[in-house]
């Protein structure tokens, strides 16, 4: 049993009202049991939704009080992030889930590379709030491109 992102099964969660199903990811379902969540709604943000970005550095940060989230529209959005990545964190402890299947470039599911909070679709290292706090721990993060 692991946990996916929600938009990777092609439920319309991300920020625009759409999904990024990964054909891997459904095929996926058919040898395991996947549990499908989307932080950000879980935190509390609607869809669809202003882009967001992590300013100031990396979900890590973030989690460290020394970052925060952004919206395009200047909003913070910090605390719907960190809520949305501790509830994550209480499902993949629920169901004793050890894996989590991460959506690329997310804030919050981003694994090795998110956006760099310019809204320029700059790329840096570094991971999202969900991630980083699954790391913590001790939930090992498949990227999509790794299934």
């Amino acid at each position: 049993m692991k946990i996916i992102s929600a938009c990777l099964l092609g439920i319309k969660c991300q920020y625009n009202n759409k999904g990024s199903q990964n054909s891997k990811a459904v095929e996926l379902l058919k040898s395991e049991v996947l549990i499908p969540v989307c932080p950000e709604q879980l935190g509390g943000l609607k869809t669809p939704r202003a882009r967001q970005e992590i300013q100031g550095g990396t979900g890590k940060d973030v989690l460290d009080r020394k970052a925060r989230v952004m919206n395009e529209k200047g909003e913070d959005v910090t605390g719907q992030f960190i809520k949305g990545a501790e509830e994550t964190l209480i499902i993949a402890n629920l169901f004793r889930v050890k894996e989590f299947i991460a959506k690329s470039n997310s804030p919050s599911c981003g694994c090795g590379k998110i956006y760099d909070g310019t809204f320029s679709a700059k790329l840096i290292d570094g991971d999202g709030v969900t991630v980083a706090l699954l790391k913590r721990n001790r939930i090992k993060i498949t990227r999509e491109e790794g299934l």
